[in-house]
């Protein structure tokens, strides 16, 4: 997991009376990792699945084509930072089972070492994924508007934002000797701690707060797109509007279960700095060892297609005939030949229904 109150425990801990080391007095550092190496498999897993190549049953019809194009572009790319940051905390977690060395001894600087690199790369990787999963919702938008972005302005800006908060955050936190636990004065409190925990929050409020007005004002476009050619809304054009909703709900919770822990454990940090409840901050340390790397596992779940047999994963070990490719039953035969189970937006489960107002056919 990444979370700047674990961040803090890398620097040197000469003071044997300081608020981390009394934490850590209670806290069962093996059930921690063991929860760590848990989630963090299965966050491996569901991102090696979201990531391998995959067969889409989809229309030709240039509107339903291209955007779905572009929405899996974005989704790989989210679980590609997803993986990579589930990967890290797995290694950091079975290391740190190996040497029992979660916190760096006195002068222990190798520990030190290891622990604010692989912090960093972490708190890297899951800063990515916000700034993925804010592209995504953006593109949405761009995608009502019939608007093209590239895909390197996304990549610019999922790489290099992660990259100059990370660097600044966790720079001014272990700079110059990695010993933020020396002196806690009011400057050391206000120049160290509080840029490293607005680097690690920030990108989250933005998600938490931008995607839901994002997705609210694409559902108003989907509306409008669908009610413009005839200025009717059947109730197939409804139920579009319903599936495309409960997707953009269900991304958003998944988001929050994962991320609301961290926020939780931020508001005990600083309102209860001087008194902190042990207990209850471990509890939600645990938490968030078990949510974090689990969102790349709930996004494997929540941004594929749901409808069945819109879509065929390909393993790569695998030989496929070229018949298989094409789906035989008759469900999936029908399926394919109504465009209204092809998907027409990157978000949306299984595409809309064929309607009468002629919506299909925008162009």
């Amino acid at each position: 997991m990444s979370d700047p109150t674990i961040q803090t425990f890398c620097c040197h801990h000469g003071n044997a009376t300081n608020v981390a080391l009394t934490v850590m007095r209670t806290f069962d550092t093996d059930t921690y990792n063991i929860v760590c190496l848990c989630s963090s498999a299965l966050g491996v897993l569901g991102a090696v699945y979201q990531i391998l190549p995959r067969k889409q049953f989809t229309n030709s019809h240039r509107w339903f084509s291209f955007p779905a194009e572009r929405g899996r572009k974005i989704i790989i790319w989210l679980a590609v930072a997803d993986l990579l940051a589930a990967l890290g905390v797995f290694i950091r977690s079975m290391i740190w089972i190996t040497n029992k060395n979660i916190m760096p001894a006195i002068n222990d600087d190798s520990s030190v070492f290891f622990c604010s690199i692989s912090s960093a790369l972490i708190q890297y990787f899951y800063t990515s994924t916000c700034i993925w999963t804010l592209c995504y919702a953006i593109d949405m938008r761009l995608i009502l508007a019939q608007k093209e972005c590239k895909l390197r302005y996304y990549h610019m800006a999922a790489w290099i934002i992660p990259a100059l908060l990370t660097s600044s955050g966790l720079c001014l936190l272990y700079y110059p000797d990695a010993d933020c636990h020396a002196i806690l004065s009011f400057e050391t409190i206000l120049f160290r701690f509080v840029p490293n925990y607005i680097a690690t929050y920030l990108p989250i409020f933005v998600v938490m707060i931008a995607n839901p007005i994002l997705y609210h004002n694409s559902m108003g476009d989907m509306k409008r797109i669908i009610t413009s050619a005839s200025g009717q809304l059947t109730s197939r054009e409804r139920s579009i509007l319903d599936a495309i909703s409960l997707k953009f709900s269900v991304i958003m919770g998944v988001f929050y279960l994962c991320w609301i822990p961290n926020l939780v454990n931020g508001l005990l940090v600083w309102v209860l700095w001087f008194e902190l409840p042990s207990d209850v901050l471990i509890v939600v340390w645990n938490i968030m060892a078990f949510t974090n790397p689990l969102q790349a596992f709930f996004n494997s779940l929540v941004y594929r297609r749901w409808y069945s047999g819109s879509e065929r994963v390909i393993l790569p070990w695998r030989y496929y005939d070229e018949a298989e490719y094409t789906p035989r039953n008759s469900q999936l035969t029908r399926s394919s030949k109504d465009s209204g189970r092809d998907e027409g937006y990157p978000l949306l489960p299984g595409g809309p229904l064929k309607s009468i107002n002629g919506y299909q056919s925008l162009p």
